[in-house]
């Protein structure tokens, strides 16, 4: 290769190079609304590697902060200082606190829709009450095994859920939102094609979702069913279904 060949190859790849770091000196300025998106060189490289432990470390110290204080009383600057880095660098992985929550929430919203939508697709094909059970039974155990996979952010969940959905604890409101209005969905399904009592459909759901929550507070805050937590789980779905399909 020419040298004039060499030098315009060495100048693109570096216009390339400061292209993407400016792209992170942005992204890491106080109230950027986007995030970093290329990810800090190869994947499983040392960069990378560095970045997801940065990530884990920032997370794990705000969900310590927030549970211990709750979400809207802890700063940027706490959970950078809890997380054990410089308050700048966490504008590297979140916009603000509120993303952060988001970033939080996201596994457990996307575990639990997942069982939603495998259940409205089992509902949709029941064809007597009798079918009901097995779905509702399969739903709640697959939402159970998200709760154990993600203890601490479904007590934050509980925590936050009945507080202003205001700030950072927007995303936690729309979750809670979100399943609300799937679990509102099935039943009304299950009554327009009368499978269920004609008792009203946000009413039964309501009350599941009341049951759940306490059931959860107990099982995860209060240490109580730690020797058979599934056999909590198969008991209430059987006493709710006695209840709506009698």
């Amino acid at each position: 290769m020419s040298n004039s060949a060499t030098r315009s190859s060495a100048a693109k790849n570096d216009g390339r190079a400061r292209a993407e770091g400016a792209d992170e000196v942005r992204a890491a300025a106080p109230g950027s609304s986007r995030v970093p998106t290329r990810r800090p060189g190869r994947a499983g490289g040392k960069r990378d590697t560095n970045r997801r432990e940065r990530t884990e470390a920032l997370h794990k110290a705000a969900i310590g902060l927030f549970l211990e204080r709750g979400v809207e009383n802890v700063t940027v600057d706490e959970i950078a200082r809890a997380a054990g880095t410089a308050k700048g660098n966490f504008y590297r992985y979140a916009a603000d606190k509120r993303e952060l929550v988001a970033a939080l929430v996201a596994p457990l919203a996307e575990t639990f829709s997942e069982a939603f939508a495998r259940c409205d697709t089992r509902i949709h094909a029941a064809k007597s009450t009798s079918e009901l059970t097995p779905a509702f039974m399969t739903l709640a155990m697959e939402l159970f095994q998200g709760v154990q996979a993600h203890e601490q952010i479904v007590l934050l969940w509980l925590q936050e859920s009945r507080a202003p959905a205001v700030g950072a604890r927007v995303p936690i409101a729309e979750f809670n939102r979100d399943i609300t209005a799937k679990t509102i969905g099935l039943t009304e399904f299950a009554h327009e094609h009368g499978l269920l009592r004609k008792i009203p459909a946000a009413v039964s759901a309501l009350a599941v979702v009341g049951a759940v929550e306490r059931l959860l507070i107990a099982y995860l805050r209060d240490e109580m069913f730690a020797d058979n937590p599934a056999g909590v789980v198969q008991s209430l779905v059987m006493l709710v279904m006695e209840g709506i399909t009698g």
